[in-house]
């Protein structure tokens, strides 16, 4: 098999037709050996329905994974790897906004230069608001900052990738995952190519601030250890500022007979102490929950049935 289109779906009812048409459109004469992998992410509407109807119609090959719930995106990419045979595995969002005519020039490229092992998607100019394109770029710039594996500001999901990637992907089961991490940490030469985002055919966006900020935690929770190492320093500073404080009221009250502050230091000093404690246990806190999920080694998602027409 010579590419396996990885499509993670959640209600998304409305654009698993037009995209499975939409590929089928584009390759012809161009990509003739290839598979469609749909994940079915627990979705609410008629998208695994559609999904059974395009398996059993379709004579390329198809596989529905269909999950028990929504396990995320995340879970979706993975068990799409695990079903995927290609030698080229490319991942794309089901709601149109990547155009396929990038996939065609991935696998070309890739063709072209044996040397790169992937083809990354990345956007020069944003759509999002101001504010949103402002968040992004600073967590970028963070992220860079405190951990030893790269990110580049805009590089997406959205890539291209030979066989030899995915199984080192696979290789790495933790169970909180974030793909942009564990493809740059994996390695790989890695080739960006600029895209520009389509509007989505159909439905809302699945990604809010609240969960893209809450993606962004994950992110750095698992990529660096730098946070608990602030807190750590923190302490320590704080520790000796009060220290230092205190010399200089006892100094205060007997050298110069100045009263020693009252009421309003006492409870500025025990608010802001008592909220850099809280802060560094809630630092704590993400990291050991982290590794105490992890322990129970719960499976990253679980498949309700996985459908598959067998047709080579």
């Amino acid at each position: 098999m010579k590419l396996s289109l990885i499509i993670p779906c959640f209600n998304e009812a409305g654009n698993v037709r037009p995209l499975f048409d939409k590929i089928n459109e584009v390759f012809e004469n161009k990509i003739n050996d290839y598979e469609f992998v749909f994940v079915n992410d627990g979705s609410k509407d008629e998208t695994f329905k559609n999904l059974k109807e395009i398996c059993e119609s379709s004579s390329r090959p198809v596989k529905v994974v269909n999950f028990s719930r929504n396990f995320g995106k995340e879970a979706a990419i993975f068990a799409g790897l695990k079903e995927a045979s290609g030698d080229l595995i490319s991942l794309i969002d089901a709601d149109l906004q990547q155009n396929p005519e990038y996939v065609v020039k991935m696998v070309d490229y890739l063709d072209e230069n044996p040397e790169y092992d992937c083809v990354t998607a990345f956007q020069e100019k944003r759509k999002e608001g101001a504010f949103l394109r402002f968040c992004k770029r600073r967590f970028y710039h963070l992220i860079n900052k405190m951990s030893d594996t790269e990110f580049v500001d805009g590089a997406s999901d959205f890539r291209t990738f030979r066989k030899a990637m995915k199984d080192a992907i696979l290789e790495m089961s933790e169970y909180h995952r974030f793909s942009k991490g564990i493809f740059s940490w994996v390695g790989f030469n890695t080739y960006y190519m600029p895209y520009a985002v389509d509007e989505r055919l159909s439905g809302t966006t699945k990604w809010s601030f609240w969960k893209l900020f809450k993606y962004a935690i994950e992110g750095i929770v698992a990529f660096t250890t730098v946070p608990l190492k602030i807190s750590t320093y923190t302490g320590f500073f704080t520790s000796l500022a009060s220290l230092i404080y205190i010399i200089v009221v006892i100094v205060e009250k007997l050298a110069f007979g100045i009263a020693v502050p009252g009421y309003a230091t006492i409870v500025v000093l025990i608010l802001f102490l008592g909220g850099l404690q809280l802060l560094a246990l809630g630092i704590n806190g993400e990291y050991l929950s982290k590794t105490y999920i992890q322990t129970k080694n719960r499976p990253i998602y679980i498949a309700r049935e996985i459908i598959t027409n067998d047709k080579k």
